[in-house]
């Protein structure tokens, strides 16, 4: 099971596991972390499971659709690694991932 270094807006981090199949903010979500709001359940429509991914770890995530970059647009706390968590399926090759909540909009 790949293994995740989430990084709360506080800085706080911890480790955990992810089940391969899930998507990123499921994982997240399934961890506890309530400041990850995914007020759309996953279905890329609000921006609220918005994370900033490592570098290491950004190359092995599928390229971004354009409705999620649309909708990241919408964020002033957008940089290169910013994604929707709903639209990372974890997979082995993510093993150490660290996800960074983004600050709220």
């Amino acid at each position: 099971m790949p293994t995740i270094n989430v990084v709360t807006r506080d800085g706080t981090s911890k480790v955990i596991e992810a089940q391969e199949g899930l998507s990123l903010m499921e994982a997240i979500r399934n961890a506890g972390f309530d400041e990850l709001l995914a007020l759309c359940g996953g279905c890329n429509s609000c921006a609220t499971c918005h994370v900033h991914i490592d570098d290491a770890s950004l190359p092995k995530i599928p390229a971004i659709s354009d409705d999620e970059n649309d909708l990241l647009d919408s964020s002033e706390h957008r940089n290169a690694n910013s994604r929707l968590s709903c639209q990372v399926p974890m997979t082995a090759d993510l093993d150490g991932l660290v996800a960074t909540i983004a600050k709220e909009d």
